[in-house]
């Protein structure tokens, strides 16, 4: 990330993200928070989020944007139940995204299978990587 709005825009769309099912549970705020710490936002400044609507920039570089992806299935996957809400969603963002969308849903799949819905970012890439071919 290069940009303080660049930060902000991700973190606006984890924060849609989290409450497309009607409500943000703790386990989806702390997430974001820890996200948020990554990215050098500040307590303040995170929780501001909560209240704002910005325009969404778009991410410019595929890694960004798997990570991007991963981080909101992280979220999604955070308090321990998956709505459907989240999987239309997160499949619709993944698409406006320019993902492919199979590799989104081998890797969705993935993470449902995983004890605690964490892949390999090894993984993660090459998933991806295989669809590109």
């Amino acid at each position: 990330m290069d940009t303080y709005e660049e930060k902000r825009s991700l973190l606006l769309e984890m924060i849609a993200f989290s409450t497309v099912d009607g409500q943000l549970h703790k386990r989806e705020y702390d997430f974001l928070f820890i996200v948020a710490n990554e990215l050098n936002i500040e307590k303040g400044g995170f929780n501001d989020l909560f209240h704002q609507e910005l325009p969404k920039l778009a991410i410019k570089s595929d890694f960004q944007r798997i990570q991007q992806f991963y981080r909101l299935a992280l979220l999604m996957h955070s308090d321990g139940v998956l709505h459907k809400k989240e999987t239309v969603a997160i499949q619709q963002i993944a698409i406006d995204m320019g993902l492919n969308p199979e590799a989104t849903k081998r890797i969705l799949k993935l993470m449902k299978e995983a004890p605690n819905a964490i892949i390999d970012g090894q993984v993660l890439l090459t998933v991806f990587q295989e669809q590109q071919n």
